[in-house]
């Protein structure tokens, strides 16, 4: 497979996205356990997210060709729908298999797969709905509780509050350079609904608030008693 063709696949899973929840993964994996399971779950991880994002693309492929938007691989012709559905289904049982047999455990790996559930739900129905935020909030807790359950801790409401929040604030701002040609689509999540001053105030407040939780939790003066907490 040629640099071009990987790149392609890269892009496709919404690459930026994709390495930042798989390096928050790596990081908490760290802080709880060591480094290596830290590596097989951020692995597990990027695979679990290469199937949002690829299904993401496969579902708005035609969409993405209405409006001409040629930063994606599949309208600028580097794949085709049919290889990017492929590579999707051959990645799926894959992900699901590595989640639940690797070092998440069957718990942890079944409840990181809810937040790719969550993920792909959201693709295919709920950025019609105004509970689009609703996946977000799931996936977002689910990844740090994936991991708390993994080295059989309780994960703190906090982290679990603060995951839903930044996972929320970020459905916000993403959404807001596409509104006016979401709006075009018939796509009616709640950010297209309250449009872009309304969905700017929310994703601002919701950041504020993770921030204040951040200061009044546990590991706001010392990062690594996040190791203690049950």
């Amino acid at each position: 497979m040629s640099l071009i063709r990987v790149r392609a696949y890269a892009k496709a899973a919404h690459f930026g996205p994709t390495v930042l929840i798989t390096s928050i993964s790596f990081v908490l994996a760290m802080r709880l356990w060591w480094e290596g399971p830290a590596y097989l779950i951020a692995f597990t991880v990027f695979l679990g997210q290469l199937v949002i994002g690829w299904s993401n693309d496969i579902y708005d492929y035609g969409d993405d060709l209405k409006h001409a938007r040629l930063n994606k691989p599949l309208v600028a012709g580097e794949i085709t729908v049919e290889e990017l559905r492929k590579a999707t289904f051959i990645l799926l049982p894959i992900a699901v298999i590595a989640n639940v047999i690797g070092p998440l455990g069957v718990k942890g790996g079944l409840v990181y797969l809810l937040g790719v559930g969550c993920g792909i739900a959201y693709n295919f129905y709920f950025k019609f709905s105004p509970l689009s935020p609703l996946p977000y909030a799931v996936a977002c807790a689910a990844l740090p509780a994936s991991i708390f359950y993994a080295t059989n801790r309780t994960p703190p409401l906090w982290v679990l509050a603060a995951g839903s929040m930044l996972g929320v604030a970020f459905h916000f701002l993403n959404v807001i350079k596409d509104l006016a040609h979401d709006r075009e689509s018939g796509i009616g999540g709640l950010p297209q609904r309250l449009g872009k001053a309304g969905s700017s105030v929310i994703a601002l407040v919701l950041i504020a608030l993770t921030v204040v939780l951040f200061l009044n939790s546990p590991v706001s003066q010392d990062l690594s008693s996040i190791k203690l907490l049950k």
